[in-house]
């Protein structure tokens, strides 16, 4: 292995690492803040959006922070939408109790 190979595989690996204490420190927080579910689809946005990264993979310099930062707003768009369709469905679903006929006007009128 020449020299150009060796600090390909170390540079490669740097930003392996580097990826996975991005990845790693991610989820923790959501695990912790939204539960395991939403660590996991948070898990998935966050492998989604380094694929779709401008960098070649091999690159030198892959910025993790600007995948998790994008994974974040997938998380926060999901949340809010969940928390909108919750209100929504509570307000819809409200039971409104009839008015009891001897409160009604019409038929104290009617006596």
């Amino acid at each position: 292995m020449n020299s150009d190979e060796s600090f390909d595989s170390s540079t490669y690996a740097g930003q392996i690492h580097l990826a996975e204490r991005e990845l790693a420190s991610f989820i923790g927080a959501v695990t912790e803040l939204f539960g395991p579910e939403q660590a996991r689809l948070s898990t998935d946005d966050w492998l989604e959006e380094s694929e779709l990264m401008d960098s070649p993979p091999r690159s030198t310099s892959r910025d993790w922070r600007a995948v998790t930062v994008a994974a974040s707003a997938r998380l926060a768009s999901r949340l809010t939408v969940a928390r909108d369709h919750r209100a929504l469905g509570t307000s819809t679903d409200a039971k409104v109790s009839p008015i009891p006929s001897s409160n009604c006007f019409a038929c104290a009128l009617l006596v």
